[in-house]
Order: structure tokens, then C-alpha cells, then sequence
């Protein structure tokens, strides 16, 4: 069933249960844990809970792409499944990937996940030092183009080449709850997933959806590095400044692995926030890939891609966070 069908079939049935109760209007904050993040979403002037939809369509995900999930479409391909029949929502996640990982020159690329799983970062949680020959091994089984998806199945050049969707995947929930809300004629809504976020309309009294980008330095600080306004858009901001390790002999691993080079090591970014109104799935993998490029590469490619709006954190010689940015904040 095409996921669009789907996101239809639970609408209906939202629907026919919407008959059955007479409430008033009201508005709506719904939030919890989910992909190992947390969620919070709100949307005005409704008389309908959609905590159960909302679950059904989280699970849909998390079946499909979820590397956490032993029971998971993607966990069975990476552990040699290749009889599974993808869905909709694997099919167009893999697609959206194969497209960007074509746009960044394969610096977004979730075949890096043996490596990512290697660091600690994934679910394995194995947490290696490795070596140079261990990296220059694991990388033979990096590059989106040894998958290819046909009649729905997914075909690897190597059994060993792990899928990883952990770096598009949020993004791309936030854009199947928004697709529902659509169809539900649902105004003014924000959903936020992991940092994640897409705004449509109007908060109360028709002030816009303000949102403050993260201290890289520090990401606790509640007043942010800088606020934006993030109505009828979304954004997806990828850092280091939370996800990394340090070893024993004190070397510091971040969670961003460059899929060229396969090591994980900090760039010269310390953030960095893509802007659009493009689907937040695409922003998500952006943000991913930049990190990998670092500053300079990410300026040649915005050159070439204006449509694509950033905001970028990096740290001067001094120590200063400086700012590079194409979106205007107003």
C-alpha cells in the first residue's frame, strides 16, 4: 500500500471516530519518547486527540527504517534478509537517499552504518578504537551505489553492507505526521522531533513559530545561540557538540562519520541548520552531509544549490563562534 494510502486509511478512521463524539475545539500538546529522542507537537482549534494516529504512524516508521529494532524491514536486510518486500515508506526514504547521497557527492550516505556501529554510535554500541587497516576495511563497504532497490526488494553487491537511516529518518517522520495534518486541514501546527522541526501557520494570536538554534558550545544554555522564525517551513540542525566519545587515551569520536574517509573525527563545523520548505527528510540528510564536508565544502556547495538555507556554527583560531549563514532570520 502506497504511503500516502495509508496516512488516507487513518485518516478515515480518525474521521468515523470524530462522529461518534461531540467535543469543543481546543488545542493540542502532544509529546513523549520516540526513536530514541523525544517528540513534541502542537496544533491548534481541533476537537480530535490524535495521540492514536499519531502512534500508528510512528510505528510505521519504526518498523520500516528503524536500525534499534531487531523486528525492523532495515534490521533484517542488514542481518541477510533479502526476501523482505520493502513498503512505502522504506521505498521513498531510500530513494530521497539515493538522491542526496548523488547531490553531496556521497558525503551524506547511510551505508556507513558498520562504521557507525564500530564508534559506538549505533545500535551494536561496540564502541572500537579502530585502526587504520580496520577503517580502510569497513570502507569497502561504503558508497550508496553498491544498493540498488528493484520490485521492491533490496539488492546488496555484499551482505555486509549496512544500511543505517538514523540521519534522514526523523526528518522524515516529521513529514508523514505533517502530510497527515494536511489531510486533516489541520492550520497551525509545529511538530518537532530530536531537534528536528516543521512549522505551518501561526502559533495564538498569529505570532509566528520562533525558534532558537542551539549553543553549540553549550547546548543546555535555554537561550539558544540565536531565534528564527520558522513558520511555513522546516529545519534540521546536525552538531557534535552532544553525541560523542572519548577513548581511554582521550581521543575524542563524534557520531558524524565522513563516508570518504570513514574516520570520526570533528570538522571545522560545530553546527550546522538547514532552513527550507523543501521536506525536512531532505534537510536532515543535508545537515548530516555538511558536518561530514565542513565549512568550506558546504559554502562551494551552496553556491551551486541557492535554494538550500543555512545556518552555520564554527569555532575561530580564538575560540569565538563565528557564523556563516544564507537564511535571513526575519
Amino acid at each position: 500500500m502506497k504511503l500516502q494510502n495509508i496516512i488516507t486509511f487513518i485518516t478515515v478512521l480518525v474521521m468515523l471516530l470524530a462522529c461518534t463524539q461531540e467535543k469543543k475545539n481546543r488545542d493540542y500538546t502532544l509529546e513523549g519518547p520516540i526513536f530514541g529522542t523525544s517528540y513534541k507537537i502542537k496544533y491548534y482549534n481541533t476537537n480530535i486527540n490524535f495521540q492514536k494516529s499519531l502512534d500508528s504512524l510512528f510505528l510505521l516508521v519504526n518498523t520500516s527504517t528503524s536500525t534499534y529494532s531487531s523486528e525492523s524491514d532495515i534490521s533484517k536486510i542488514n542481518n541477510g534478509d533479502s526476501t523482505i518486500i520493502v513498503d512505502a515508506i522504506f521505498s521513498e526514504v531510500f530513494e530521497k537517499s539515493k538522491r542526496i547521497y548523488k547531490e553531496t557527492d556521497g558525503f551524506f550516505d547511510p551505508t556507513v552504518g558498520n562504521l557507525v556501529n564500530a564508534y559506538g554510535f549505533g545500535p551494536k554500541n561496540e564502541k572500537k578504537d579502530l585502526t587504520d587497516a580496520e577503517i580502510k576495511e569497513q570502507m569497502k563497504f561504503v558508497g550508496l551505489e553498491k544498493i540498488t532497490l528493484k520490485n521492491s526488494k533490496v539488492l546488496k553487491e555484499d551482505p555486509k553492507v549496512y544500511l543505517d537511516f538514523n540521519s534522514i529518518a526523523k526528518g522524515f517522520a516529521i513529514d508523514v505526521i505533517a502530510r497527515f495534518f494536511d489531510q486533516k486541514k489541520i492550520e497551525n501546527y509545529l511538530i518537532e522531533i530530536g531537534g528536528e522541526i516543521r512549522a505551518k501557520g501561526f502559533k495564538k494570536n498569529n505570532k509566528p513559530w520562533l525558534i532558537r538554534i542551539v549553543n553549540p558550545v553549550n547546548s543546555y544554555d535555554n537561550n539558544g545561540f540565536k531565534t528564527i522564525n520558522l513558520s511555513n517551513k522546516a529545519m534540521a540542525t546536525s552538531g557534535n557538540y552532544r553525541k560523542f566519545r572519548i577513548s581511554s587515551e582521550g581521543k575524542k569520536y563524534v557520531h558524524t562519520i565522513n563516508p570518504k574517509t570513514g574516520y570520526a573525527t570533528e570538522s571545522n563545523l560545530l553546527s550546522a541548520s538547514v532552513i527550507s520548505n523543501k521536506d525536512c527528510a531532505d534537510l536532515d540528510a543535508y545537515a548530516t552531509a555538511f558536518m561530514a564536508m565542513g565549512l568550506e565544502k558546504t559554502k562551494e556547495f551552496l553556491i551551486k544549490n541557492p535554494s538550500i538555507k543555512v545556518i552555520l556554527l564554527f569555532s575561530s583560531k580564538s575560540g569565538i563562534i563565528e557564523e556563516y549563514a544564507t537564511y535571513n532570520y526575519n
